[in-house]
């Protein structure tokens, strides 16, 4: 590999010098400490060279793989899906009647392809579709943009014809006359509504729906043209406990100080997910949330239940979607990684989908046969590598360490609850997450359960969340993030020991220590407390890292320390912040390179070779640097310093 220096905004921005080597054992952030031996470098922009938890770089893997469709529409007769994460939109000339494949894709000059773009015939993780039978448009989320299509697209990579700058949109609805969509970030949050169909580039909107302020972060929308209901994912607590519901409009509104009528929570699980659907030629509206549901017609109010209910598992995910298309429902399931789909609207409650799209059956998750993580969080002893993952509440375990993309892992062990954050130390393996801590005495190749597993309590310290574990030669760490504390035993504790000191901490995370520092990543106040260990029984006051004066970190959701360094997942801002001695990062002093992105002024969640979208957890060993991506990408990346083994 050829490492590309292409770092532009700091002078001391660009080379990270290591000594790494290959010696075994461990620290706290699952790392082994460096050797002395091949001096290497990590270098701003460089590209990574290994892709696990995917099939490869720039590679989708077909067009019947997906990566966690998104929004689905029709025209009565052709199909479009948003492949989220594969920055793609599918399209059938005809609707489906099996695993067929697409006739074209926008977004990518071929099926294989997946890298974003940002000009007219490139998307970024396109979310929301829509079409009036004659125009396409797209919401293409992280390039900022609506992108239109005026006429049908025929081909494969086609131009759009028109962008709208609106900032983030996720979802997006057109009758032809009339365009709205959401915006989540980058101005006001709420429904743009377009009162005429747009024609010229960035057209403004001509009126915005935001109800006394209750939208957090707008969804999707569904709307016959005379109705509206528009989902969200953080609504004010004052029309919904947990955030997550509809608003609707029994007539759509014309102007912006116009209310909603009620507030629509997900029939089954108010706390699982919100409602996006469309509404059939006779008046039906088909939904999907936890489960599929079927009005007769729009809803009265907010506790009209639907007339049909299927409780099936579609593993809906964020965002679903529902489309009709030749009196076929297609239901896109983001987590489930297919389209299932019923020959008819449903009108018993036991009816399952006909067949899948996307997937050999309706209960195959193609996600989990190709070995996809979501929220990957890394750890390696120099040998082995070990992938924990709350979303799935599984460890993947690699026996030695891989060095080719798409390498599935040896062995997989599936866990009751869902470890947070892990961590290796002197050949043991620890995890944590919720109310559970769970140990391993050796590395567990042979794919068994904890050796040891504590649930709601060490001693008279009751778990409310946990959410970081840590280990090195003097003690074992926990921190809580509902508590808000940090706990550390002197060695591994047992069911009934005391911790020897607790740390007040505000809302901490994930935890990491190189036997010298403790770091304590904070990401509600975007920021690493580092602590020396040598004071830990005084109650010291933390160092803080938090990027100034040269930026700010954006929701960070880890620290790993390593090699005498630290390596700061900033996660929002997409990037990797490195530096070569900890103390240089307490000291305020540049990082010494970035990863995943051009430099400290590029903060776009992109995938590729050279990029980042959204760093969740990164592990060192002294000669390789792991990362794994958090919620809205699933890879996990090696890096490997320039001139290294």
């Amino acid at each position: 590999m050829i490492a590309r220096n292409r770092g532009r905004l700091l002078p001391a921005l660009g080379t990270l010098s290591l000594l790494v080597g290959c010696g075994g054992g461990g620290d706290g952030s699952g790392s082994a400490p460096a050797a002395s031996g091949l001096v290497g470098s990590f270098v701003t922009g460089q590209e990574a060279d290994v892709l696990l938890s995917g099939i490869d770089f720039n590679d989708t893997g077909g067009p019947l793989l997906f990566n966690h469709p998104a929004g689905i529409a029709s025209d009565g007769t052709r199909l479009l899906l948003a492949d989220h994460f594969n920055n793609r939109v599918l399209i059938w000339n005809s609707p489906p009647g099996a695993n067929e494949e697409p006739d074209f894709v926008l977004g990518q000059p071929d099926f294989t392809s997946n890298n974003p773009g940002s000009g007219l015939d490139r998307l970024d993780w396109p979310s929301g579709v829509a079409t009036d039978g004659v125009r396409v448009v797209v919401a293409d989320t992280y390039n900022d943009r609506l992108l239109i299509w005026n006429s049908w697209p025929t081909q494969n990579g086609q131009s759009a014809d028109l962008s709208l700058a609106v900032g983030k949109s996720w979802g997006v609805w057109t009758d032809g006359h009339r365009l709205a969509a959401t915006r989540t970030w980058g101005g006001p949050v709420g429904v743009m509504i377009w009162n005429t169909f747009p024609t010229q580039i960035d057209q403004p909107y001509d009126l915005m729906l935001n109800p006394q302020g209750l939208m957090g972060t707008p969804r999707t929308i569904t709307s016959d043209g005379a109705s509206l209901i528009v989902s969200d994912h953080n609504a004010s607590s004052t029309v919904s406990t947990y955030g997550r519901g509809n608003f609707v409009w029994r007539t759509f509104p014309t102007e912006a100080t116009v209310s909603h009528d009620f507030f629509m929570e997900d029939p089954i699980d108010e706390r699982g997910a919100w409602l996006q659907g469309e509404f059939a030629s006779d008046g039906r509206l088909v939904m999907i949330g936890v489960g599929l549901y079927v009005w007769n017609g729009l809803p009265t109010g907010a506790d009209d239940a639907p007339d049909v209910q299927i409780g099936w598992r579609f593993e809906s995910g964020e965002p679903a979607g529902v489309a009709l298309a030749d009196g076929r429902v297609y239901v896109s399931c983001a987590n489930g990684n297919k389209i299932v789909a019923f020959n008819s609207i449903p009108t018993a409650s036991g009816q399952l989908p006909d067949f899948a799209i996307g997937s050999p059956g309706i209960d195959t998750n193609t996600l989990k046969t190709n070995h996809f993580i979501t929220n990957g969080v890394p750890a390696t002893d120099g040998t082995s590598l070990i992938v924990s993952s709350d979303f799935d509440v599984m460890v993947s375990i690699w026996k030695t360490l891989p060095t080719a993309s798409g390498t599935h892992p040896d062995v997989t062990i599936q866990l009751q609850r869902p470890p947070w954050d892990n961590a290796i130390h002197g050949g043991r393996l620890a995890m944590a997450g919720l109310n559970t801590v769970y140990l391993w005495n050796t590395i567990p190749l042979d794919g068994r359960q904890p050796d040891t597993t504590f649930t709601g309590k060490i001693g008279s310290v009751q778990f409310k969340k946990l959410e970081g574990v840590a280990m090195d030669g003097q003690y074992f760490y926990l921190a809580d993030k509902d508590a808000g504390a940090v706990y550390a035993w002197k060695g591994i504790p047992s069911s009934s020991s005391e911790p020897d000191f607790t740390l007040t901490v505000d809302q901490p995370r994930r935890l990491s220590s190189d036997g010298t520092y403790l770091a304590v990543t904070c990401s509600m106040s975007h920021r690493i407390l580092v602590y020396k260990i040598a004071d830990l029984g005084s109650n010291p006051t933390p160092s803080v890292i938090d990027g100034k004066p040269h930026d700010s970190f954006n929701l960070p959701e880890s620290a790993k320390l390593g090699g005498g360094g630290i390596f700061v997942a900033d996660t929002v801002y997409s990037r990797l912040w490195v530096w070569r001695r900890v103390e240089d990062a307490i000291a305020g002093v540049a990082p010494d390179a970035i990863l995943g992105e051009e430099g400290l002024d590029d903060k776009k969640p992109e995938i590729g070779k050279d990029k980042l979208f959204w760093p969740g957890a990164a592990a060192f060993d002294g000669t390789h640097l792991w990362v794994g991506e958090f919620k809205f990408s699933n890879r996990v990346v090696r890096f490997r310093p320039a001139g290294g083994p």
